[in-house]
């Protein structure tokens, strides 16, 4: 049975309904056999996102290797990497070292990455920001798509959601999220009022959601995240067998039952500002 797909954003193209993250093993340098394996797992699982950044030690470099060695299967993954330069030379240099680590000559998904504070959008939407470079990338076909990433500040990721000419955002999903709003309404709203593609991450919470004495696994925490209205939710996998439980989930998805997910937000309730640990001050 072949992993779900759902369009990225309102008009395409399809991508399996949970892709691979760019943390877990990938999220280390050193690590090559065991980062291939989880790639070569991935693919072969029939996952076709894949997502890496800049940030993220040395994910590009196995994302590299991997492409060296396969690429009669760039045609149906869809690739993508994120930059944190907010200024229009930085953001150049990060996309043309990206693409030559990679081996690519395109990604299929660029992302302005980790967007926080007031000063990050006048910086990035600025005459010499790093807006207009992803801009001039995409009409230029070095990537396909542009999107925007953010798990601190919901309001200033609205704002680039709103006013930015992305294609897709990159935000936490997750049951604390659902307890504090901000992501999971106002952001996720504005993208769906814009035709851009949602992204689910922070899904597991880097694991520290999992709790099997409540019931709180993380096949049911990645259902919680493809119970919304996203293109695909990713995980950071550490092992093979974490990728073949994600692919898992991702052919044989149900969506939560009203009782499974009051349950589980009861759960979060009174931990929520605790468990999103990755957002600032609330």
């Amino acid at each position: 049975m072949a992993i779900t797909t759902r369009l990225f954003g309102r008009s395409g193209p399809p991508v399996t309904q949970v892709g691979l993250g760019g943390e877990g093993v990938l999220r280390t340098y050193g690590r090559e056999s065991e980062a291939k394996a989880v790639i070569e797992q991935a693919a072969a699982q029939g996952i076709t996102y894949f997502d890496s950044a800049q940030a993220y030690a040395g994910s590009q470099g196995y994302y590299g290797n991997f492409w060296r060695a396969h690429q009669e299967e760039r045609s149906g993954i869809f690739q993508t990497s994120k930059s944190a330069a907010r200024n229009y030379q930085g953001a150049r240099a990060d996309l043309a070292e990206s693409l030559k680590i990679m081996g690519l000559d395109h990604l299929d998904l660029w992302q302005i990455h980790d967007l926080r504070t007031r000063q990050d959008i006048e910086e990035i939407e600025g005459p010499d920001g790093a807006l207009q470079a992803f801009i001039e990338a995409r009409d230029a076909g070095m990537v396909r798509f542009i999107g925007v990433t953010g798990h601190h500040a919901p309001k200033i990721l609205e704002h680039a959601v709103k006013n930015w000419p992305v294609d897709s955002v990159l935000m936490p999903v997750n049951p604390a999220e659902a307890v504090l709003g901000g992501f999971l309404d106002h952001v996720m709203a504005a993208a769906q009022d814009s035709g851009l593609a949602v992204i689910a991450m922070k899904v597991l919470g880097g694991s520290h959601y999992i709790s099997p004495q409540d019931g709180v696994t993380a096949d049911l925490l990645l259902r919680f995240a493809l119970s919304r209205e996203v293109s695909t939710a990713i995980v950071g996998c550490k092992s093979v067998r974490e990728v073949e439980a994600m692919a898992r989930v991702g052919r044989q998805f149900q969506p939560l039952a009203v009782e499974e997910e009051k349950k589980v937000l009861d759960l979060f309730r009174p931990h929520a500002r605790r468990l999103a640990y990755y957002r600032g001050a609330i």
